[in-house]
């Protein structure tokens, strides 16, 4: 077994969302004995935003470029070591009302026609299947439902929809929100998003 755990948050050791990806991430070797795990820091070795040459390169035109070769080599290994993974755990803290730009430019790589999802008939498929996903999710304000900044959640939202769309649809979401409440609030949060970790099963 594989196991993907990509982070994206640019706070390094004073995150959220890298502390309850790094305690889901041992959870599941604790479940898993043996499990292999591929690590992604999006933030200290991010991807490059997709360009013209990116799509002249994928239609067969030279590569002259060597930072653009490397930069496609780079989206190479993410699609792999997502077709490869069982169980994907992804840090994905809120920017901006959604998620951070490393990490779209990760989904860029790996939403691919032809080998995460195609169309047809019936429109679109998502082709990955039999893979678990857990997202560590932290937010400064509150999102839920019928909360006044409801209306502006396009993090979580977005996340499990592009998801879906490659046919990744068992997602398990561990939330941590309010953070910028207070200390305290942010403890509490904390804790009841590691509760809820612990709680995992296999």
């Amino acid at each position: 077994m594989q196991l993907l755990h990509i982070d994206s948050s640019v706070l390094g050791p004073n995150s959220a969302s890298r502390a309850l990806s790094a305690e889901i991430v041992a959870r599941q070797v604790a479940l898993h004995p043996g499990i292999n795990v591929v690590h992604r820091d999006l933030a200290t070795d991010a991807a490059l935003h997709l360009s013209s040459a990116h799509l002249a390169a994928w239609q067969g035109g030279p590569i002259e470029d060597a930072l653009l070769g490397a930069d496609l080599a780079k989206g190479g290994a993410y699609l792999e070591e997502l077709l490869a993974s069982d169980i994907v755990v992804i840090g994905a803290p809120m920017y901006n009302f959604s998620i951070p730009s490393q990490l779209k430019a990760w989904i860029d790589r790996v939403v691919v026609a032809g080998k995460t999802f195609r169309y047809g008939a019936n429109g679109a498929e998502g082709l990955l299947k039999n893979k678990k996903v857990f997202i560590a999710s932290s937010r400064g304000n509150v999102y839920a439902p019928g909360s006044p900044a409801a209306a502006l959640e396009h993090h979580e939202s977005y996340l499990t929809g592009v998801l879906a769309f490659i046919g990744l649809t068992d997602v398990t979401i561990v939330r941590a929100e309010g953070l910028a409440f207070g200390p305290e609030a942010k403890e509490a949060a904390m804790l009841k998003a590691r509760a809820n970790i612990a709680a995992l099963a296999a």
